[in-house]
């Protein structure tokens, strides 16, 4: 392999995206995929020169590519000056290499690309650490690569000293060794946050999660509800730490919203866990809002990417579900939230009004974040939800109890209040409070 092929890509380098259109999978928009794949490209600073399909009937073992497709992809390198490869599927270790050397080009797939923006935009601790983790575990298959140095070997002189450990094993071992404490660092971090959540549970204050498919304009929906100043670009994977801040709602005297980390479909499974980790804040949700860029025309597919993830996550049922990605009721109040109603012209938007009208079983909320069209709206609507179940209840609590005074006011609609006579911590308030039903189990925990 020529020596340049050793080397990282830098930023601005010109790529060739391959789509590798495999037998099987028409679920999947080939132009939409085109495009994310190169959206995932510019992401990282890459220029595209090109994007083409190649479709897949029996993948090569070797190369996944034909002969008479590597020439292709070859003569469309030459024409367009490309430096890079981008294949937009997955590449074994072997086919990698191979693939290089026939095109005399470096060549990453898209768990590589992916990798390499997670690691550019990982901003917390944990985030780097899941980063890090998920390129070891990447790297740790990928030894086989035409790395001279790999070859050599470490032990004594003659024949006493036995053939001791080859390179390749000793950056095995280092690899397992630095996973292994990446991991006992991770548990750690888990620990705490386990407790930071668990200490978020008891205050007075429901938490509502954003989630949706990367790009479609959940950081930009969460600034113009916080005033808040989060990262929101026309990038995928913009944002990939999760980021909380309070907001108001009807009926509601404060609420928390958490941004989350962008879906997306095939994701590499180095980074399941790393996705796992960011997204246990979900489960704590006490709403959850799904927000679809309802202008792209793969927004269906999307759709199902992410209910995919939520279900594996086991915030919704996995069964049960229809080809619409329906079906299954969540265990967490899902509402979509149908954004960039904008840029829908007339027509379009009347047909999804339609389908709206279609579905009243669920609860759907189109909105602009960007120009803030239906987000008054939407913030009645969550207001509605997290109300939606409230039953009045009667409390007798000590007037002391600065606690669970303030849990009462903050969390439920105070009816009526007045003196309940003397008790054993002294005075006594009576408070007649409409509640919703998992409220009263924070107020019992209190």
């Amino acid at each position: 392999m020529n020596d340049e092929l050793k080397g990282e890509v830098t930023r601005g380098a010109r790529a060739l995206v391959v789509y590798p259109q495999m037998r099987g999978r028409g679920d999947l928009d080939t132009e939409a995929r085109l495009e994310e794949a190169k959206g995932l490209a510019l992401a990282i600073g890459l220029v595209v020169a090109e994007a083409m399909a190649i479709p897949i009937r029996e993948p090569r073992a070797g190369t996944l590519f034909g002969e008479g497709q590597i020439q292709n992809i070859s003569v469309a390198c030459e024409l367009n000056e490309a430096e890079l490869i981008i294949v937009d599927g997955s590449l074994s270790a072997i086919q990698q290499r191979n693939l290089e050397e026939k095109l005399k080009r470096k060549v990453i797939d898209r768990t590589g690309l992916i990798l390499e923006i997670f690691g550019e935009r990982a901003a917390t601790a944990e985030g780097r650490l899941q980063v890090e983790l998920a390129h070891l575990d990447y790297q740790a298959g990928r030894l086989v690569r035409s790395w001279t140095h790999l070859e050599r070997q470490r032990g004594g002189f003659g024949f006493l000293g036995g053939p001791g450990e080859t390179q390749i094993e000793a950056d095995r071992r280092m690899i397992r060794d630095r996973m292994s404490k990446i991991r006992r660092e991770l548990e750690q971090v888990r620990r705490t946050r386990g407790l930071h959540r668990d200490r978020r549970e008891k205050a007075p204050w429901p938490i509502v999660a954003l989630v949706g498919y990367t790009n479609a304009g959940k950081s930009t929906l969460f600034n113009y509800l916080t005033g808040a100043e989060v990262m929101a670009e026309d990038l995928l994977f913009a944002t990939l730490d999760p980021t909380m801040r309070a907001i108001r709602l009807p009926a509601v005297e404060k609420a928390i919203l958490s941004d989350t980390v962008g879906f997306i479909s095939d994701l590499p499974t180095q980074l399941v866990a790393a996705f796992r980790a960011t997204l246990e804040e979900v489960n704590a949700a006490d709403v959850i809002l799904h927000v679809r860029d309802i202008h792209n025309p793969d927004t269906e597919s999307q759709k199902r990417q992410v209910l995919e993830v939520l279900a594996d996550l086991g915030v919704i049922g996995g069964e049960g579900q229809n080809d619409d990605g329906e079906g299954a009721a969540p265990s967490i109040p899902i509402i979509e939230v149908w954004n960039k109603w904008d840029l829908l012209d007339p027509t379009q938007a009347a047909d999804l009004r339609d389908v709206m009208a279609q579905r009243p079983d669920e609860v759907i909320v189109p909105v602009s974040a960007r120009t803030g069209m239906g987000c008054d709206f939407l913030l009645e609507t969550v207001g509605a939800t997290l109300t939606s179940d409230a039953k009045v209840y009667t409390f007798v609590v000590p007037a002391a109890d600065g606690q669970r005074l303030a849990f009462l006011h903050a969390r439920g609609e105070v009816l009526s209040e007045e003196d309940a006579g003397e008790g054993d911590e002294g005075p006594l308030l009576r408070l007649q409070v409409r509640l919703a039903e998992r409220e009263l189990g924070r107020f019992s925990a209190l």
